[in-house]
């Protein structure tokens, strides 16, 4: 298992881990450019989806299924950076308050949501993922949501992707990110 002393010292140093093989051995990442999603009014919700959010059709619960979004999150396709140890570690941040869940449900079934950790007023998106349409959208708007209304500077998501684009996602240098992540750093978000 990871540390969590030495998973919070990486995070605050702007580093994460991630399984880069089958055996599960750990690699350490920092990208150049940084993707993070505003969370002021840059941050875009789709208009399909705000139609979605309005018919009230998914509930939309907070920590209280970390470790199956986790196991979730991890089962892909196309492979994962999500190992076992990964996961341990993670689900040890969680219970010492570092790492949190947002879960989506249609009839009180897990079908979406997203986990990531949390220092300060930083939130550091590992992972999300959907077995019903919108399901993981759902997670990421009501995951701002709480993020804006607990005073948080930041919403890290490491890498730019084409799904998380469509939310406003932009890309900064290191060097900008080393900068607001210290900002951040110094604030007390409320999860």
């Amino acid at each position: 298992m990871l540390r969590p002393e030495l998973l919070l010292t990486a995070y605050c140093k702007g580093i994460f881990p991630m399984a880069i093989d089958e055996k599960g051995e750990i690699g350490w990442f920092s990208p150049d450019p940084r993707a993070v999603i505003p969370l002021d009014e840059r941050f875009h919700i789709p208009h399909g989806l705000k139609r979605v959010l309005k018919s009230g059709r998914f509930t939309v619960t907070v920590d209280t299924e970390f470790e199956p979004v986790m196991r979730e999150c991890a089962r892909r396709e196309d492979g994962t950076w999500i190992s076992e140890e990964i996961i341990e570690s993670y689900c040890e941040l969680h219970r010492l308050g570092h790492a949190h869940s947002v879960e989506t449900r249609l009839a009180g079934k897990l079908v979406g949501g997203l986990y990531g950790v949390h220092i300060g007023g930083a939130f550091f998106g590992e992972s999300m993922f959907h077995r019903a349409t919108d399901a993981s959208k759902v997670a990421l708007a009501a995951l701002v949501e709480r993020l804006r209304a607990g005073g948080f500077l930041l919403l890290d998501t490491q890498w730019q992707t084409p799904h998380l684009a469509q939310f406003g996602t932009c890309e900064i240098s290191r060097k900008q990110y080393l900068r607001l992540l210290s900002k951040a750093l110094a604030v007390d978000g409320r999860f």
